[in-house]
């Protein structure tokens, strides 16, 4: 049995690099075991497909977001295989569906003070009777979180909770928001 194992490395940048083959400050190359030529990004997302992998995370179950920064694959639950990234993909899909943003301000509206996107997620679950685990509830609900503080609807009163890269990439574990309230009404 042929072995399939995808590995990325980060790169230093040559001075000639193409613009195209940058990502945050450096470049990744790719290699599988069986010795395919994996050139870029897109080559080994279909060499791991082809092989019954997760294309997010190449199979390895983890996803290098930036060098240094490891993270559990979200796309495939960690597990490394396409079946489930697939399963995953239909869920987020169902979430998208069913967590509307009329929804997730209705939640909000009910909360006077500062809220966590972890407590809206749990009201979210509870209004629609979903166990936990059902549905990606918890991205989508902070996915609408964003818009509506991008709409000026809502400011994040949480500091990052880690600089990953910088001020240019940072991570939150569970923001706090509070709406914001007109003045002119």
């Amino acid at each position: 049995m042929t072995s399939h194992t995808i590995t990325a490395q980060w790169q230093e940048i040559p001075d000639d690099a193409d613009d195209a083959v940058l990502v945050h400050g450096g470049f990744r190359t790719f290699r599988c075991a069986c010795a395919k030529p994996l050139p870029d990004r897109v080559a080994a997302e279909l060499h791991a497909m082809e092989t019954g992998q997760c294309s997010a995370c190449l199979g390895s179950a983890d996803q290098e977001i930036v060098p240094g920064f490891v993270r559990r694959c979200a796309a495939c639950a960690a597990t490394g295989k396409r079946d489930v990234q697939l399963v995953w993909e239909v869920a987020h899909t169902e979430a998208e569906q069913l967590i509307t943003s009329a929804l997730v301000r209705d939640m909000v509206e009910r909360f006077e003070g500062p809220f966590r996107l972890s407590e809206v997620a749990d009201m979210i679950r509870l209004e629609l009777d979903l166990p936990v685990g059902r549905l990606p509830v918890g991205p989508r609900v902070r996915d609408l979180l964003r818009e509506m503080e991008a709409g000026g609807e809502l400011v994040m009163l949480s500091a990052p909770d880690e600089l990953l890269r910088g001020t240019s990439v940072v991570l939150y574990r569970d923001p706090q928001w509070q709406r914001v309230i007109d003045s002119s009404s």
